[in-house]
């Protein structure tokens, strides 16, 4: 899928947005930000837009011309925001806690689009999916958090890895879970594509 001169960035380094991206077709190429991560809201959808905004205003600023993509995901329990998991432990609380329960998984895009060096037009946005998790043993946990697959995933698992064993159904986008609602991302950025591809 070409541009009309336009590149996409993903100021990710994220390998399942890169998959989603591939997945769809588009071309892209990886500026990975460099911001850290401070969280400064207690909403969830306002916490990831936040950081997306953060990543991708950082790397527009690299980019001469072309769609800047951001993106960040966290999982909220009962008004708990659950990031990445700090050690195995961590992980355990987190799979723990959400066992024979439903989570929300946010995950903000903020897509910068430049032109000439001028920002042209700027998108951000947050879309929550609901997920409903198995009551899971605990042998079962540790024995998953062995695999490693949770250590950098927020909530502590992959839905589209071994952690699809826990869950029972989901309500709303299964790429946002992955990482980045696709179809939405799509359809904001269909308008710098060319016309074959629309």
């Amino acid at each position: 899928m070409n541009m009309k001169e336009k590149k996409i960035i993903l100021a990710s380094a994220s390998p399942r947005r890169r998959e989603l991206l591939e997945q769809a077709g588009l071309e892209y190429e990886v500026m990975p930000s460099s911001v850290e991560e401070q969280v400064r809201f207690d909403e969830p959808g306002l916490v990831v837009e936040d950081l997306a905004a953060k990543k991708a205003e950082e790397v527009a600023k690299n980019v001469e011309d072309g769609i800047v993509i951001g993106a960040d995901t966290v999982v909220a329990l009962d008004g708990e925001i659950l990031g990445k998991p700090k050690d195995d432990e961590d992980a355990f609380r987190m799979l723990s806690a959400m066992q024979g329960k439903a989570h929300t998984v946010y995950t903000g895009v903020s897509i910068v689009v430049k032109e000439n060096k001028e920002k042209k037009e700027v998108q951000t946005f947050s879309v929550g999916t609901k997920v409903f998790m198995y009551p899971v043993e605990e042998k079962e946990i540790r024995a998953y958090i062995a695999t490693k697959e949770p250590c950098d995933k927020a909530g502590a698992y992959a839905i589209q890895g071994r952690g699809a064993t826990f869950i029972e159904k989901i309500e709303g986008d299964y790429n946002n879970v992955v990482g980045l609602p696709l179809s939405r991302v799509y359809r904001e950025i269909r308008k710098y594509l060319s016309p074959s591809h629309d």
